[in-house]
């Protein structure tokens, strides 16, 4: 691979081995050498202390090049937990991740809607006891919380959602609020960078150290990783491709601009065109009420889904103008970052991503600046509705066991650590 660790400066040495080992799925100390460029001495130290804490066991042996055969070496997934928490206007997401990242326990709950929100956190931090209690984990093995949210985000100043639905959280300091309430270490991000960190945390896109994740819940967004890195640009808000202008002369959006991607193709578009359909919306059992509440607006879409799935063609010609929409902002990305991969998730494309990725996949075939060059591939998340929540775990994880810091680069390629037959990839 080229290198979710191999190219990521880590705050340690520590925090880069343990990183090379959570992306090599087993490697060797001799393969550690091979991808850190740390010495032999260093290697055995660092491996010592991470076996002693409980992170890393020693699990077999790799297959023999005419020596002695390798102790092989991998995450130890039951040592650590940590809770990822996506808030959301149409509901609130729970999940508890091991320290690979895979889940073993989550649920839903009702979204924050117009309660105060003091009332929301003492409801959090209750569902978060049950959670963990539920799935009987001792909760000293819990490393802590990461909550995500729809942007705009201001991490210099707290969290900000600002988002018309959530106005009333804009300055609500939910850090210090939730640490309070839950006893736990809380960090903070945007939905769909947390997306983004989840696939990439967990292996899920394989080799590729640099891709964007598309999201689609109840608005727009996307997370980039770049390098194995997280890109949050100056303000934590980069990936906006909800904002970004399709139609200058558009419908107003939201954030103040005209003919968005997120007021074109998002949801709330889908449904309010399916409900100006008497015939459609009768047959999805549409809500009347066209000021609908977030909630409402995504199990409409949802309905929209389910119609044409089942064959009608109408909603599905609406979902097949919503990807169109989508595709073309896909492709100004890809076309920026000259991406070969995106991953395609959130609540709404775990709904509807089987008809979405098609589109996605021709547009960036027919159109894509650098295909003559490369091809870009679209799959879609294998955990798409609970991603943010996922990532969000995976924040946590990430900055209490391998956190980063500028000026570290380490060599390297995984896929060259072990010769003599074992891979160090997954």
């Amino acid at each position: 691979m080229s290198g979710p660790a191999g190219a990521t400066p880590h705050a340690s040495s520590r925090a880069a081995i343990l990183d090379v080992i959570r992306a090599a799925g087993t490697i060797s100390r001799v393969g550690l050498v091979r991808a850190t460029g740390f010495t032999g001495a260093t290697i055995s130290t660092v491996v010592r202390r991470l076996i002693d804490d409980g992170l890393v066991l020693e699990t077999g042996r790799a297959e023999s090049t005419g020596g002695k055969r390798r102790v092989l070496l991998q995450l130890n997934q039951s040592s650590r937990f940590a809770v990822g928490v996506h808030l959301d206007h149409a509901g609130i997401t729970y999940v508890l991740t091991n320290l690979g990242g895979s889940v073993v326990a989550r649920m839903s709950r009702a979204g924050v809607g117009t309660d105060d929100p003091p009332a929301v956190v003492a409801r959090m931090a209750t569902e978060v006891d049950a959670l963990i209690d539920g799935a009987g984990i001792d909760r000293s093995r819990i490393l802590g919380l990461g909550l995500v949210a729809p942007g705009p985000m201001n991490q210099t100043s707290s969290m900000r959602l600002v988002p018309p639905a959530m106005r009333h959280w804009e300055h609500f300091r939910l850090d210090r609020e939730l640490l309070a309430a839950t006893r736990l270490p809380v960090v903070l991000d945007n939905d769909a960078t947390a997306a983004a960190l989840g696939e990439h945390w967990s292996g899920d896109v394989g080799g590729t150290a640099t891709f964007a994740a598309i999201y689609m819940g109840t608005g727009i967004g996307s997370g980039l990783m770049v390098n194995g890195i997280t890109f949050r640009g100056a303000s934590g808000n980069a990936g906006e491709i909800g904002h970004i202008c399709l139609d200058a002369n558009g419908p107003e959006c939201w954030c103040g601009a005209r003919g968005c991607t997120e007021v074109l193709a998002g949801p709330g578009a889908v449904v309010a065109a399916a409900r100006a359909d008497a015939a459609l919306a009768a047959e999805a059992g549409l809500a009347a009420d066209a000021a609908e509440e977030r909630p409402r607006r995504l199990a409409d879409f949802a309905a929209v889904t389910r119609a044409a799935l089942r064959g009608n063609a109408a909603a599905r010609e609406l979902l097949e103008n919503s990807a169109g929409h989508l595709a073309v902002a896909a492709r100004t990305l890809a076309n920026i970052m000259d991406l070969d991969q995106m991953v395609l998730t959130g609540p709404s494309l775990a709904i509807a991503g089987s008809i979405y990725l098609p589109v996605v996949q021709r547009e960036l075939d027919r159109a894509f600046f650098s295909r003559a060059t490369h091809p870009v591939t679209v799959r879609l998340s294998r955990s798409a509705a609970t991603a943010p929540a996922i990532g969000a775990a995976a924040l946590v994880l990430q900055a209490e066991l391998v956190p980063l810091r500028e000026g570290l680069r380490l060599p390297g390629n995984l896929a060259d650590a072990e010769p003599g037959g074992v891979s160090a990839t997954r």
